[in-house]
């Protein structure tokens, strides 16, 4: 079971080498969005979870759009979040950290994950869970390029998206690593 997990999230990354990372505010906001995203090839959003409305947003770009976007729900740290994420039926749920107790929610959900680390803790951590795709968050905080050369000698296995700090001008730089998969920010949005 959490072989097809990990592979679905592997699936989902190879195929969107850019994850927008977006905060919608207005439902209004969401046709502007999508259709600027599509229209530069992206074909995948990471929702957050930082307005009232989020979930509300997902359903709607869900029924809009589920055919053209692959739908994820970002900064999820609870097990109602999760459990919300299981009813709207997302795509793939990111987390910015990662927990033990969270651990089984989330590979209980079936749904394509990817916990967020920073430090090799974090990673040995998710690695005895049977994970090797990551978020790197915040990747600028954390030490960015040079953190995840490291991080390749050490965790040679391990798959990183990285996020946070991360721009138009670096992201080709992060790509362009081993052991990157895809990156995710906002500045395919703003």
């Amino acid at each position: 079971m959490q072989t097809a997990v990990q592979n679905n999230i592997a699936s989902i990354l190879a195929k969107n080498p850019i994850i927008p990372v977006v905060t919608i505010n207005k439902l209004e906001e969401i046709d502007g969005i999508v259709h600027a995203l599509l229209e530069k090839n992206i074909h995948c959003i990471e929702v957050t979870l930082r307005t009232t409305i989020a979930f509300e947003a997902i359903q709607v770009i869900k029924e809009k759009y589920a055919s053209e976007l692959s739908v994820g729900v970002g900064t999820v740290i609870s097990s109602a979040q999760i459990q919300k994420a299981k009813q709207v039926g997302v795509d793939f749920i990111v987390s910015p950290g990662i927990s033990k107790e969270l651990a089984q929610e989330l590979m209980d959900s079936k749904i394509p994950f990817i916990p967020g680390v920073a430090t090799p803790s974090d990673i040995i951590l998710g690695l005895q869970m049977g994970w090797n795709f990551f978020k790197f968050f915040p990747a600028n905080l954390f030490g960015g390029l040079p953190a995840l050369k490291t991080y390749q000698l050490v965790f040679p296995n391990v798959v990183f998206c990285p996020t946070g700090g991360i721009n138009e001008t670096t992201y080709p730089d992060y790509l362009a690593l081993e052991n990157v998969q895809s990156v995710g920010g906002s500045w395919m949005i703003i």
